[in-house]
């Protein structure tokens, strides 16, 4: 009797102590191997405009409508799937996209960019269920306040992930620091590395579990007639259009996808470059990258319900707005250390706001819409790859007074639809948010 009676606590307390570790585990892999696979496609995305201009320019425009066209039908695919095998089928578009780059034409780039553009709206949306499923389940299994789980877990992931742009931009500046114009090996040498970054990234999204939430439950059943798939698929795409808290965030979401496009497409090439130089690129983005990671990694742990969340973005929006008006009123290329300064100083603000951004949209729509978390992400991910598609198409055609001006612009609309979003809902969220 003893011996039964000092064995069965020990077997709970293992239970206990390893339900936690599990839930970190989780997202310490998801969280580590998006970090491997976008630090290899996020600093190629850099250089793709830069190396290899109308080729790299309308490959990422393709990438970008495909990626929003794709987002309307992930949903269902997602939940089809489950969140994993979804994660898992997403990094090889990735992988793909990497190794065109090793062969660059239009016969490789342009299949790779449409199906980078599908695979993209798999990995973003099973990204954004998984993490709030484990997030509801620990939430769930040690009675903690759900709105706080979700947003430290979110807090770690685009913590982490935010390091791409630091790691990335690091590597490519080592790579490719003694390149001579015309040259390609140094290219071929970089985007060989990053083919070996992308693969152990794949490689580790085997090694999460399945979550426990609806979306892994779910499984495919063969006697659905066509028109019944057909009708739920436009259910998933427009139903979330018909909530009036969807369409508040709608501009949000819109503005995140425009200001990461700003940064890749119009401040790269009208700021750093006139500044610093083509090597300063990198190093511009290595900053940006630090303090996105930092942002995210702060942004998440103060992240407790609504009234945390519009604090913070209306900080993250005021931040951008700052760096916009600089830019559109007062600043000019100088020469000097403060030439040198200036725009490193942008980019760690543009940083900064990014990170709040990502983290405070991935909690909310993880709180308000936990009846349909696949059909939120996805909205996220059309709204932000249409915004980031027009600028990569219009930015040939447009001085950067006009691009400032729309972001502007758009800051005004989304923080005004935000803060209505804000008030109307926070009764709601409150009451929600002290449920056990």
């Amino acid at each position: 009797m003893d011996s039964r009676d000092e064995e069965t606590p020990l077997v709970v307390n293992d239970l206990q102590i390893q339900t936690p570790k599990n839930y970190a585990k989780d997202v310490y892999i998801l969280s580590s191997s998006f970090l491997l696979v976008f630090l290899a496609y996020g600093a190629a995305q850099n250089l793709e405009t830069t190396v290899y201009k109308d080729l790299g320019t309308i490959s990422l425009g393709i990438l970008y409508v495909s990626f929003m066209f794709c987002s309307m039908v992930a949903s269902p695919v997602v939940r089809f799937l489950g969140s994993k095998n979804a994660l898992i089928l997403g990094t090889t578009g990735y992988w793909l996209f990497i190794a065109a780059n090793l062969v660059p034409s239009w016969y490789t780039m342009v299949p790779a960019s449409l199906y980078l553009g599908f695979a993209a709206s798999i990995i973003w949306v099973g990204q954004g269920t998984y993490l709030t499923s484990i997030a509801r389940d620990h939430a769930k299994d040690y009675n903690l306040h759900e709105g706080s789980v979700i947003g430290n877990f979110n807090g770690v992931f685009w913590g982490m992930f935010a390091c791409h742009q630091l790691a990335g931009n690091l590597v490519s500046l080592a790579v490719l620091r003694d390149e001579k114009e015309g040259s390609t090996s140094g290219t071929t040498l970089l985007f060989t590395v990053f083919l070996c970054i992308v693969t152990l990234g794949c490689i580790l999204m085997f090694f999460i579990r399945k979550s426990d939430g609806k979306c892994e439950k779910g499984s495919p059943n063969s006697s659905v007639s066509f028109y019944s798939s057909l009708v739920s698929l436009l259910k998933s795409i427009i139903t979330p259009l018909l909530d009036i808290r969807m369409l508040l965030i709608v501009p949000l979401m819109a503005y995140s996808g425009l200001q990461q496009a700003f940064v890749w497409a119009e401040f790269t090439k009208d700021v750093v470059k006139p500044a610093i130089g083509v090597s300063g690129v990198a190093g511009a983005m290595a900053v940006y990258g630090a303090f996105d990671a930092i942002c995210s990694l702060t942004a998440g742990r103060l992240t407790s319900g609504l009234s945390s969340i519009t604090f913070i973005v209306c900080g993250g929006l005021f931040a951008h707005a700052i760096i916009f008006l600089w830019l559109l009123l007062k600043y000019s290329v100088t020469g000097g250390i403060l030439g040198t300064i200036y725009p490193l100083i942008m980019a760690a603000i543009l940083g900064i706001g990014d990170g709040v951004l990502m983290t405070q949209l991935s909690a909310l729509l993880g709180i308000l819409f936990e009846h349909d978390t696949e059909g939120a992400f996805a909205q996220l991910k059309v709204w932000q790859s249409a915004a980031i598609a027009v600028v990569f198409f219009l930015c040939p055609y447009i001085s950067l007074q006009t691009m400032l001006v729309i972001m502007v612009s758009g800051i005004s609309v989304s923080l005004l639809a935000f803060l209505f979003l804000a008030l109307q809902v926070e009764k709601v969220f409150s009451s929600h948010s002290h449920t056990p």
